[in-house]
């Protein structure tokens, strides 16, 4: 694996850290440990924390600016760097990481200058916290594209849509679903705590409930659904004639996760959500979508074999550099 190729799982592996941080924010109430001001904290750019809630936030930013600095520092080095395959690819994925680290910072600005932390319990937190969730997954996944690209060591093309890519980006578009509608019923938990397990039961399905605590009930639906279609894909995969080892290993890895994350969910209802099962639920979905990402790299693409490229070197150049600095 080339020293690129490290550096960006490294910057994916780190990526996860700052998401799960994040939720910390959340779960402790506090997103407004520096008011309503970014990217200063109560005013300050050199502030000093005097409470708790201001070290947890600003140690948010400070580990998320951080996490921008390597994505830019992935970014010029892709460019700057000649790959010996799948330089495009590379770049492509490395450019969208990009993208999207700012976009990401973005919504935390508009989270913190709108006022939708702490408390607020509005429409418009719980639809910009979705966004932020399902932002999230998709810098993650392009971060975990361009270390995937970066790792593999023959030159790949895309070979088009199949089954199997169709099934497997019909699974991710339910895990983008599912986390939106867990940001939000995360959020719920967090506001409107339950003291048993009944309590929350029956406030799920009180009509004159909050919306959020209404919404609760949707999450586990709809998880337990997305989790059923993975599995019908998956087995359909391991009982092929053709099925390959890597497949096997890759459907093995879903199933897994797909387990823990449905076990810790419900350990999550019958516990009431304390802090480790939430983190480790964010956690859990965080490596179900690597690895579909990379089951996703698999499908949508195919070896270029030293003969194919010998028969068509217009197609071979490519990924070329056109100059050692391009």
């Amino acid at each position: 694996m080339s020293r690129f190729a490290k550096y960006a799982w490294f910057v994916t592996g780190y990526t996860i850290l700052v998401i799960l941080w994040g939720a910390v924010v959340r779960i402790t109430g506090s997103g407004a440990g520096c008011g309503n001001h970014w990217p200063a904290c109560n005013g300050e750019i050199l502030h000093r924390p005097e409470y708790i809630e201001t070290m947890i936030e600003l140690s948010h930013r400070l580990t998320s600016a951080l996490a921008g600095f390597f994505v830019l520092i992935m970014l010029v080095w892709a460019f700057r760097k000649v790959f010996e395959h799948n330089q495009k690819l590379i770049r492509r994925m490395t450019v969208m990481t990009f993208i999207f680290i700012l976009i990401e910072g973005a919504l935390g600005a508009a989270l913190v200058r709108f006022e939708l932390v702490a408390d607020n319990a509005s429409t418009a937190r719980a639809v910009m916290i979705a966004l932020h969730l399902v932002n999230t997954l998709i810098l993650l996944g392009f971060s975990t594209a361009a270390a995937w690209a970066a790792s593999q060591p023959n030159e790949v093309r895309f070979r088009g849509f199949s089954t199997d890519s169709t099934a497997i980006l019909t699974g991710m578009l339910g895990i983008l679903l599912v986390s939106a509608i867990g940001a939000i019923t995360a959020l719920g938990n967090t506001l409107f705590p339950s003291e048993t397990l009944i309590e929350g039961i029956q406030a799920d399905f009180d009509p004159n409930a909050h919306f959020l605590i209404q919404l609760r009930i949707w999450h586990p639906a709809i998880a337990l659904a997305t989790s059923g279609f993975l599995f019908w894909y998956g087995y359909r995969v391991v009982n092929r004639d053709d099925v390959t080892p890597q497949q096997t290993n890759h459907v093995n890895a879903l199933f897994t996760v797909i387990t823990l994350q449905v076990v810790v969910g419900f350990m999550a209802i019958f516990l009431l959500a304390p802090i480790w099962i939430q983190l480790s639920h964010l956690l859990l979905a965080d490596v179900m979508w690597m690895v579909l990402v990379v089951m996703a790299g698999h499908a949508l693409t195919e070896p270029v074999s030293k003969q194919k490229r010998a028969q068509n070197p217009a197609e071979a150049t490519l990924d070329e550099p056109v100059s050692a600095m391009a």
